[in-house]
């Protein structure tokens, strides 16, 4: 092949490359910046990774806050544009070209009022903590599980000094098992919640004292745990990975009282574990 023929190849095999490029690429948001002000952007979820594209920016998140980024031009009147990207807790990629402006019109954008436009301008990205699960898929399977009403699971609950905690159902899907909770309050004192830990023990051990034999992590959360009010009633979703347990082997689910000792305990076997509801969500 003479080096006409080499060259033609290669550029019609880097064209071919650059076309399926460009239909996979995320279209920036347009954002405007200045010195003096600093700009807010509102996530969705909470932040996980910010990268700034150059030295021309600043940015951090808000004090005490997961989900507000703060951002402003570290130089005046920069030019040309930059860019700056940010990845948040619930998968998804953002990107952002920045302009300098000395008044922008603009200092607060709440993401949050632009889901339409965020389906054609953001990627998933797969956390290691979910193996390639879809972050979006576990959102929407726990949003629907928490809305659901109708109780599937019996007579799992403990019922203490105003206080019942039960389990309303257990839900699987392709390898991840979620808990569907409910925690009732009957008293006239608020239930501020400290802690919800999962643990597998021996049966044997469960009734003598709370000794964990192997501690479970929720991969996800639909609502941080953290009060329910006098005379209302409180449900979440926890997601973990599927596990099986053995006919000696129980599953505890403990709720702690923050500066309380209204704990509340439910006992979960086998049995219930293995008749996990399937959903069907592809």
């Amino acid at each position: 092949m003479n080096n006409h023929l080499l060259a033609d190849s290669l550029t019609s095999h880097s064209l071919k490359e650059v076309s399926l490029l460009d239909k996979a690429k995320i279209e920036p948001y347009w954002l405007t910046v200045t010195y003096d002000k600093t700009s807010h952007l509102i996530f969705p979820s909470k932040i996980r990774y910010v990268d700034l594209g150059s030295e021309y920016l600043s940015a951090g998140k808000a004090d005490g806050v997961d989900n507000v980024l703060r951002i402003k031009a570290a130089v005046r009147n920069f030019e040309p544009e930059t860019n700056f990207s940010v990845i948040t807790e619930d998968g998804k990629f953002y990107s952002f070209d920045v302009f300098y402006s000395s008044a922008p019109a603009v200092l607060t954008y709440d993401l949050l009022k632009m889901k339409q436009v965020e389906k054609q301008k953001k990627s998933e990205f797969m956390f290691g903590e979910l193996e390639g699960y879809s972050p979006s898929v576990a959102d929407l399977i726990m949003e629907s599980i928490y809305h659901r009403g109708k109780k599937i699971v019996r007579n799992i609950y403990s019922d203490n000094y105003g206080i019942a905690f039960s389990l309303k159902g257990i839900y699987v899907h392709q390898g991840k098992l979620y808990f569907h909770t409910a925690l009732n309050n009957t008293s006239n004192l608020p239930f501020i919640i400290d802690a919800v830990t999962f643990s597998i023990v021996d049966k044997k051990k469960a009734k003598k004292t709370i000794f964990q034999d192997q501690t479970l992590t929720p991969l996800r959360i639909y609502k941080v745990p953290d009060k329910v009010m006098e005379s209302s009633e409180e449900s979440n979703v926890f997601m973990l990975e599927q596990f099986t347990l053995t006919k000696d082997k129980i599953l505890l689910i403990e709720i702690y009282e923050k500066n309380g000792d209204r704990n509340q305990l439910i006992e979960i076997k086998s049995s219930a574990i293995i008749k996990a509801k399937t959903i069907d969500f592809d």
